[in-house]
């Protein structure tokens, strides 16, 4: 694996053991809202710290953007960084939720890694590498239309106008898919999509730390991201559709219908 790697798997690794000790005792943690629904807890506070902590060890004067923290430094390299992406299940005990990590290159999303620290499943990928779930490669399903699809969404409520969107997509696609997932971890709802358990996600809204490196993984398993204008700029837009080749434009065309709409 690339250094960068290594130092990811470690840094999630170290942040995983607080995140475990956290997991029995959520009744003691500090939980604050960060906005309307959108919580923070202690564990996601000393995770982020850990991790960084980690990464700062063996390369100092890399920037970082973590959810938390934000942007610190400034330097060609940026970690990406979401110290647990789906605290919301986290602080209820619901067994779902992830690390995810990423390094950028001159804006360029290079490695990413996305680790279930219940299931231990830990997924990475380096650009032009393939993707891996415990060393194993992984691809995207190969289905070719919707019939016995199933699909994963998300909808954060941080912008209302978004809500509108996400009902009428999910409107056109709930007749034709075989089911559709809401699991609040954005980050492994990719990885799913990146080994084939999912056929596709989509999602409005999504920070940085929610996308970068989940994407690169379904990228780097044969699948295709976008915007919901077809473009790459789902790290800036935040809104994002991620799938096999095939199901990506059948998804794409149900959310340029609704535009026409």
């Amino acid at each position: 694996m690339h250094p960068l790697i290594n130092i990811a798997i470690s840094a999630a690794r170290n942040a995983s053991k607080i995140i475990l000790r956290s997991v029995d005792r959520i009744d003691t943690l500090t939980i604050t809202e960060k906005n309307t629904n959108d919580f923070v807890t202690d564990a996601d506070t000393q995770a982020e710290q850990e991790i960084i902590k980690t990464i700062h060890k063996a390369y100092p004067q890399h920037a970082i953007l973590a959810e938390e923290g934000g942007a610190v430094g400034k330097n060609d390299y940026t970690w990406i960084i979401d110290p647990i992406d789906g605290t919301n299940n986290f602080i209820h005990g619901l067994p779902h939720f992830s690390i995810s990590i990423a390094v950028s290159y001159k804006n360029k999303i290079e490695h990413g890694l996305v680790y279930d620290p219940i299931l231990q499943e830990l997924f990475t990928a380096s650009r032009g590498s393939g993707a891996f779930l415990n060393d194993r490669r992984i691809r995207v399903g190969n289905r070719k239309n919707f019939k016995g699809t199933l699909i994963g969404t998300g909808y954060g409520l941080k912008n209302p106008k978004n809500i509108a969107t996400h009902l009428a997509l999910l409107q056109k696609l709930l007749p034709e898919a075989a089911g559709i997932r809401r699991s609040g971890s954005a980050a492994l709802d990719f990885a799913y999509v990146a080994c084939g358990r999912y056929d596709g996600f989509w999602e409005l809204g999504l920070a940085p730390w929610d996308v970068a490196a989940g994407g690169l993984l379904v990228k780097e398993a044969g699948g295709v991201v976008s915007d919901f204008s077809g473009n790459e700029d789902y790290l800036s837009t935040g809104n994002v559709i991620a799938s096999n080749p095939k199901i990506h434009k059948l998804i794409f065309a149900a959310a340029t219908a609704i535009k026409d709409e």
